[in-house]
């Protein structure tokens, strides 16, 4: 198994509790269960939907081809996302970003505006 560097950590860790975070608020009623993210960095409680969406994001990022400079996401200048899943990331970070920073999770904020 491939190790993974700290960087691709914490953006897998933010992502999935972005997903997480949004599963709970948009698919209430959904059945969920445990997805573990790669190399021990965690678990979260998904839906099927939001569970194969944060598979195909953890892969992208484990294949990011700008490891060595990558900027965030939004300012890159090769993205990794297909078009429907470029405009379901960019929902979920919107979603979950607001909520986050509601609950007080003011580090968030960085990400949410650079």
């Amino acid at each position: 198994m491939k190790t993974i560097t700290k960087q691709q950590s914490k953006d897998i860790k933010l992502i999935g509790k972005f997903v997480e975070v949004y599963c709970a608020g948009k698919h209430r009623g959904a059945e969920r269960t445990p997805f573990a993210l790669p190399a021990g960095v965690g678990e979260r409680n998904l839906c099927p939907e939001c569970a194969s969406f944060l598979g195909y994001a953890v892969t992208r990022r484990l294949k990011c081809p700008l490891e060595a400079e990558k900027p965030s996401c939004k300012h890159c200048r090769t993205h990794c996302y297909a078009k429907p899943q470029l405009a379901k990331v960019k929902e979920i970070m919107a979603y979950s970003g607001r909520k986050l920073m509601m609950r007080g999770r003011l580090d968030y904020i960085w990400h949410y505006f650079f």
